[in-house]
């Protein structure tokens, strides 16, 4: 595992920024302060490896800030991503033990740790918790199957702004707005990032996101600043219907 930072003072839960979408959203005051008793905070820088597939995981965690990638190594050295986590996505599995895939920062990002076991325990004494991560859980599922989508079917047009609408839905997500109409966002990805990720040259991803913009599905002040006037609009480019999608 990569150096990262421990952080002894905690972040207060009625202050955390995903307190309403993380796997403690539906706790109780009493069920919240447990929690405190078994979190602390960990920080990674981009680029940095937050746990290796196959290694022991004995904590799980979910992201607050920034944004970290899945990823598989295949056999012979190439690397496959399977998908992104975003703030309040969890990572780790109550009862099992190791990683099931790679997790890198691809930004600086904060993470909010549970010892696993502790973890554990507290999910048999607390439905809330269970029924949280169930739910977090068929959401994933549907998110992966998206995720197959986009990079098996899809035109680099429609990777494009697909990727901007999932980024913009749950940046609306946290926010309590409605992912409707006009939105604005910081994208937390280079365009590096983005051709990685979604399979495609650095060069088709600067033609198609200057192709969005010259078109009027997106705004941009400098490279990371995005307004999408329609959010409708959007989700058509992405292929999808305005109540479809993942990472709702």
């Amino acid at each position: 595992m990569a150096h990262d930072d421990v952080h002894p003072v905690s972040l207060q839960c009625g202050d955390c920024p995903i307190r309403h979408r993380a796997v403690c959203a539906r706790c109780e005051t009493d069920e919240i302060e447990q929690l405190e008793e078994i979190k602390y905070y960990r920080s990674f820088e981009a680029g940095q490896t937050v746990i290796w597939a196959g290694d022991k995981m004995d904590f799980v965690a979910s992201v607050v800030t920034g944004i970290a990638t899945l990823t598989q190594t295949l056999e012979d050295g190439r690397t496959q991503m399977v998908g992104l986590l975003l703030p309040s996505d969890f990572v780790g599995r109550p009862g099992r033990e190791s990683a099931a895939y790679n997790v890198t920062a691809t930004t600086d990002i904060l993470m909010c740790c549970f010892r696993r076991k502790p973890f554990e325990e507290m999910m048999e004494r607390t439905p809330h918790i269970a029924q949280r991560l169930l739910q977090m859980t068929l959401d994933e599922l549907d998110a992966a199957r998206e995720w197959m989508l986009l990079l098996g079917r899809k035109t680099a047009r429609e990777k494009i702004a697909s990727l901007l609408s999932i980024v913009a839905r749950r940046d609306a997500s946290i926010k309590l707005r409605s992912a409707t109409g006009r939105m604005t966002f910081d994208l937390p990805l280079t365009r590096e990032a983005m051709a990685d990720y979604l399979g495609l040259t650095l060069e088709t991803v600067s033609r198609q996101i200057s192709a969005l913009k010259r078109d009027g599905v997106i705004e941009l002040e400098g490279k990371r600043h995005v307004t999408v006037p329609d959010m409708d609009r959007l989700m058509l480019e992405a292929g999808d219907d305005s109540d479809g999608g993942f990472l709702i």
